[in-house]
This record gives structure tokens, sequence and C-alpha cells, in this order.
């Protein structure tokens, strides 16, 4: 029997009725018990499951149901997302009416059971049976239509034997319910002085609660804000030109090769590469810049950026998921739905806190049942009663999920993209930045300074550079480029390429008009057999102790020109340094280049540790050896050969202006050139970092402290217990201050 292949596949999808630590990390468990499933991550505050799973074993309808009968409700992933927001919006609709009905039979409730006792001539007033059942008929909508929710959850949490919020609320509002039942009911049953209500209690537990939640929800629908302001950057409708004709349509129905118009100041529908027209766009939703960019035709414009005073027509080359607007989005969604490495603690203290609870409310009921004073069980019954109600874990199952969102979310709009929570977590971490050179620090657009013969100060022919300008001009590398752009400044007509073989770090060899053209390092230079004479060295030194980068140039395997680049350090480079040093990091520049030049740029930049002649899989061997001593290394890079040294740090910072390959290798993506977006990272995470342990902080203390007060700990000094109403307004009070305590980070300057 052949076995069936392996099909793996990852799925995102909505989860409607999580509240607290241990719904999410009750539907986390159940889908990781699934055969089939290879891993799953659940996350609170963004209400989404990311399960990767083999569709050859089981479907995705399987990994619905199984959400549903842990007793939540799965929003299928084809769901359009309007409709899913009709849902949310629906189910926000009804939770309100519960709390309205709650607050509106809860307020004459306590009005009724408290007003004897403040005024004392009421309660002569309102002596008798009657007002008993008037009590038991305003608490029993509370209980079984405003509190059905957890009612629903908390059977179902109970059968799939992992308890949680639902479960205390239910079984605290419970036992104040139906205590006073039977004491309406059957008062005889009750030892003399313990038949009381607690009408009251059962309804205000519930009716805060949902007070409590409905501020919850609002809070954690500000900490989304990031992601709806993204993405209504994006225009509805579009101007295209179909058969000659100017018409309108819808945004997502542009197709690549559209020709598409832009008006003065409208926002650019789609991503493409403007064919007539010039104006300036203002790119702050991408770049976090707020200065104006000049664009001509050729030059490339960003979906849900803003026109200028110009008119624009541009050819469409990206669009639907594929412009830089959805990729965006699609990155800060990853991100907060991610896990850093804290929460992976959170969830497994969150998935053995509530039954501790149940069991310390037991201890704690039958402590007072046996020593307490008289009536022994109505003062069980109170400490218990708040004990369950107390101890909900929602405030640790928000603690870094709403810290991560709002966190993620500020960063992009600061230019600021963090692929993973993860790196949130532990950039905050990080002591030490390593920089690549080339395009990182330095502009990144180095031009040709020198041509020169070996071993000479005199210009070589034109022929030559023509020559070695064919052969770079098949490169991507910025150095090439500049020669290229050097020979053309200088009118010389390239001639045509025949092979061409790149070695990265090294160099380049093509057959360019059947002469065969060798451009590269010293090394490179070495490796083909050539020796580089004294004259030759001498002027490459000179050259390096100026700060630019030399390329040798060979031709039929004779040394024919020495070629130097000059690649200017960024403006910021300097101050960025300093701050990143003020921050208490140490600061690295790795580069290709060779010793001298790299000394060079390092002198003008302030920077004590440079290692220079790397190759690319030289720069990931030195971003691990620093790991390997105990350094937890952020890598900034921009360039093809920094992908290894960005998978491989802790961090990898990758400059948005820079190479796809190394944007995808990058945990962190500064969407400008401006190196202040790593200082502006940095601080960043070390705030969101500093909120998620304050967030922690709060969450633990709060239970460890309040915990016992709730049993009854403090009654022998007081004399007094915690009423169960005070417990379940503390209790929502403690979800509430997590969650406005991580939409702090939404005022975060750099």
């Amino acid at each position: 029997m052949v076995e069936a292949q392996s099909q793996p596949q990852e799925i995102t999808f909505n989860v409607h009725g999580m509240h607290c630590g241990s719904c999410s990390a009750r539907v986390e468990r159940v889908l990781k018990e699934r055969p089939g499933v290879a891993e799953a991550a659940v996350n609170l505050a963004t209400e989404k499951a990311t399960v990767h799973f083999d569709a050859a074993v089981l479907t995705v309808q399987d990994l619905l149901m199984t959400v549903t009968d842990a007793g939540f409700e799965p929003i299928p992933p084809e769901v359009p997302a309007d409709r899913e927001q009709a849902a949310r919006a629906e189910e926000e609709r009804r939770a309100l009416g519960d709390l309205r009905l709650a607050a509106l039979l809860t307020v004459p409730l306590v009005v009724v059971s408290m007003g004897p006792m403040l005024i004392p001539a009421l309660g002569e007033w309102m002596h008798g049976q009657v007002w008993s059942w008037v009590e038991l008929f305003l608490a029993t909508p509370v209980q079984f239509i405003a509190g059905r929710r957890f009612y629903r959850q908390g059977w179902g949490e109970i059968r799939h034997r992992s308890p949680g919020m639902s479960t205390l609320v239910m079984l605290g509002s419970s036992a104040a319910y139906f205590y006073s039942v039977a004491a309406v009911l059957v008062p005889g049953l009750f030892p003399t002085g313990t038949a009381n209500l607690y009408f009251e209690a059962a309804a205000v537990i519930i009716t805060l609660i949902l007070f409590g939640k409905h501020l919850e929800a609002r809070a954690k629908g500000r900490t989304s804000a990031a992601i709806r302001q993204l993405m209504a950057l994006q225009p509805e409708t579009a101007r295209v030109l179909r058969d000659g004709q100017e018409v309108e349509i819808d945004a997502q129905d542009v197709v690549i090769g559209d020709l598409v118009r832009v008006r003065p100041g409208e926002r650019i529908p789609v991503d493409g590469v403007i064919t007539e027209g010039q104006s300036h766009l203002n790119e702050s939703m991408l770049t976090g810049e707020s200065l104006p960019v000049d664009k001509n035709v050729g030059d490339s414009v960003v979906g849900g950026t803003i026109n200028g005073t110009g008119a624009l027509t541009f050819r469409a080359t990206h669009v639907g998921a594929a412009t830089v607007l959805a990729r965006i989005v699609g990155m800060v969604e990853d991100a907060q739905s991610s896990k850093p490495p804290i929460q992976e603690v959170a969830d497994r203290i969150a998935g053995i806190f509530v039954p501790v609870v149940l069991v310390l409310a037991t201890i704690t009921f039958a402590a007072w049942l046996l020593f307490g004073p008289s009536p022994a069980l109505s003062y069980a019954f109170v400490a218990a009663v708040s004990v369950l109600v107390i101890a909900c874990p929602c405030a640790m199952g928000l603690a870094t999920p709403t810290a991560v969102m709002v966190g993620t979310g500020r960063a992009a709009e600061m230019g600021v993209l963090f692929r993973q929570g993860t790196a949130l977590e532990l950039l905050a971490k990080v002591d030490t930045v390593v920089l690549d050179k080339t395009g990182t620090l330095t502009v990144g657009r180095p031009h040709l300074t020198d041509v020169l013969g070996p071993g000479s100060d005199e210009p070589v022919s034109g022929d030559v550079l023509a020559l070695v300008a064919a052969a770079e001009a098949r490169s991507e590398h910025p150095i090439a480029q500049a020669v290229v752009a050097g020979a053309r400044e200088r009118g010389l007509e390239m001639p045509p390429v025949g092979s061409f073989n790149a070695r990265p770090g090294f160099g380049l060899e093509a057959r360019v008009d059947g002469d065969l053209v060798q451009v590269g390092s010293d090394r490179y230079m070495r490796e083909i057999g050539l020796d580089l004479n004294e004259d030759a060295t001498a002027v490459a030194q000179q050259l390096a102790e100026d700060a630019k980068t030399v390329v040798f140039a060979a031709v039929n395997s004779e040394l024919r020109a020495i070629l130097a680049v000059a690649d200017p350090p960024k403006e910021e480079a300097v101050d960025v340094l300093r701050e990143l040093n003020a921050l208490g990091l140490e600061s690295a520049m790795l580069t290709g280049d060779n010793a001298l030049t790299a000394q060079a740029v390092a002198r003008q930049l302030n920077v004590e540790q440079v290692v220079a002649e790397v190759l690319p899989d030289g720069k990931a061997a030195e971003i691990e050896r620093l790991r390997q001593d105990g350094r937890r290394v952020a890598f900034v890079g921009d360039g093809i050969n920094d992908a290894p040294a960005l998978a491989v740090a802790d961090v990898g910072i990758a400059i948005g202006t820079g190479t796809d390959v190394a944007v995808e290798a990058g945990d962190v993506v500064l969407m400008s050139g401006d190196l202040h977006g790593i200082v502006n990272a940095v601080a960043l995470s070390r705030a969101a970092f500093r909120t998620i342990r304050t967030n922690f902080l709060w969450a633990y203390a709060y239970n460890v402290a309040l915990i016992p007060v709730a049993a009854g700990v403090l009654y022998p000094f007081l004399g007094t217990l915690l009423s169960p109403m005070l417990a379940a307004g503390a209790m929502s009070l403690s979800s509430v201050f997590v969650v406005t305590n991580s939409l702090r980070l939404r005022r975060f300057a750099s």
C-alpha cells in the first residue's frame, strides 16, 4: 500500500468567543492534538489562529470543526473581510445588549438588597418575604439571559477539561444565585443565620464583567488601528485607459500592464512605473518621511502614496496582494499574530492557572467552614466565590499580544516593519549592532572617481574602460553600476557582451567583443593568476587610504587598469552610530571591501570595530562568531550578499530600499534608507518589551496579592471579607489596565 504524499499547508482564520489566556491556550491545544497538525498558534488579541497542517491527513473543515467542538466560533478563511467584520459587529451588538439588560435589572436589584442596610427607615418599610421574590425576579434574567455566554462557554471548557475565565464566572455567579434561590425557597435547610441572599452579588458579578469586557473590546479595537489606517490608504477606484478611453474601475480590477492615470492630489491606486508626466509624491505612509519625493518618467510609484501637483500616467506592475501596501499590511498582521518567546511562558501559566484557582477556592471554602466564626457557611461561601471571581486570568492572556499589536502598528507608521512579533522582543535584548558598509552606512550610489593605468597615474584609454563597463553592466552590484555610469558620463559606447559569470565577493568574468575581461578585487586577481606589481599595489593603497574602493581590471589576462569608486557615508550615519552608543549598544562595521578603504570609512564614522575583506558566507560566520561569544546581535544590511548574515543574526534588519532578497531575509524592514530607523526600531522594541513586563507584573502581582485577600487573609486584622462584587470589579479593571497600558505605545515618538 502506497502512503499518501504529504501536502503541507498553512491556514489562518479568525476565532470568536475567546476571552482569556486559557481560552486561546485551549484552542491551540485542541488543534495541536489533531493528527496531521504540525504547529498551531492562537493569538488572543487578534483572535486569529494560524495552523500548519498536512492536507493529505485532514481538511480545513476538520480544523474548523475542532475549534467549534472546543466551544468557540471559527470564521472560515474564505469569508470576505466585510462579512467577517459584520459578524464581529453583530457579536459586539449582542454583547452590548446583554450589558444594557444586566445593568437595567442590576441597579434596582442592588437598591432593593442594599437599601435597607444603608437607610434603616427603608428597611422597616421593605421588611417581608415579597422583597426576596422581587430580588429573584430581577436576578434571574441577568443570570440566564445576559449571562448565558458564560454558561455556554463554561460548560464547553469543563467538557474539554480545560477550565478558563468563563468557568470561574459561571461557578462564582451560579453559586451566589442558586444559594440565594435555596434560601428563598427552603430557608429551613440552612443553619441559623446563614440563609442569606446573594442575588445582588451574582448579578453585579455578571454586569461588571460584561462591562469590563465591553471596555476591553473597545480598547482592543484601538490596538489594531494601524492596520485599519494602512488598509484605508488603498483607493477604491482607479482610472485606466481601455481601448483609448479613460474609464473608472474598481482598484481591485486593475491588471498588470494597464495604463493608469492619476490627477493632482489623488492617491496612487496600485504599484507601477511612470510612462508620462512629472510630479512629487508623499510617501510618508511607506517610509515615515514627510518630505515629498520627485518622480519622473521611468520612476516607480507605490499604491497608497499621494500624488502632488502634477498629472501622471503609469503602467501597473503589481496589483492586488502583490502591491507594496498589501505586503506591508500582511507583514504587520503576521507580526501581530506571532508569539514572542515571553508569550509561550504566559500560555503555559494560563493553562494551569485556572485549575489551581479551583483548588484554592475549594480549600478556602473548607477552611472557613471548619475553622471560621459563626455563621461559618456564609463566610465560607463569600470567600470561595470571591476567589473564583477575582482570579480570572484575562489580564495575563492580554499582556503580550496587545503590546505587540500596538507596538508593531506604531512601528509601521514610522516606516519600520516588524515581520515577526518575536523580533520585537529579541531586538529589545540586542547588545551589538553590526552594519554592512556599502548601501547601509554609505549612500550605496558610488561614483567612479579614478581610472588609472597599473603602476602610473596616467588615465587609461577609453577602449579599456568601455570593455570594463560593458562587463560590469551585467552586474547588479553598486560598484559595477558606478563604473557603467562613469563610462556613460565620458561618452563611451559599450560593445556587446557574450558570456558572463559573477563571483560574489570576488569579481566577474565576461567575454566582451571577443576579449576576455576580468574585473574584481585584489584577491580575485591573485586567484586568476595575476600578480600585482609594487607600483599597482602602491596606487591601490593610496586610493584605499582616501576611502575609495579599488577595482582591478584585466583584459586577456593582462592587468590594464585600476579603477577607484567612492561611496560617501550617509549624512545621518555618524549621528545614528552615536545614538546607538547612547542606547548602550556596541556597533561594528562589516564589509567585503579591502581593509584600507574600510578603515578610512570607519575613521569618518568613528566606528572602532571593523571587519573587512569578508566574503558573503564569511559575513554570516562572523555574526555566528559574535553570537558564540555570548553577544546578542542585530545585523543591518541591504544587498543580496547580506542575506545569509541577516538570516543568521538574532535580528536581521533589512534596508527596504535594498534588494528583495535582503528584505525577505530580514526580521525587521526599514522602509526608507534612513538609518534613524534602526534607532527607532531598537527604542520602540525596548518600550514595547517594558510595556509587556509591566503588564505581566500587574497581572501576576494582582492575582498573587488579591487571591489571598479574597480568601480572607485580612479578616483577622480588619474583620471583613472582600465582597464578590468588588472582586468582579477588580478583575475587570485589571484587564482594562493591561490594554490601556499597551495603548500608550501609540504615542511613542523617536
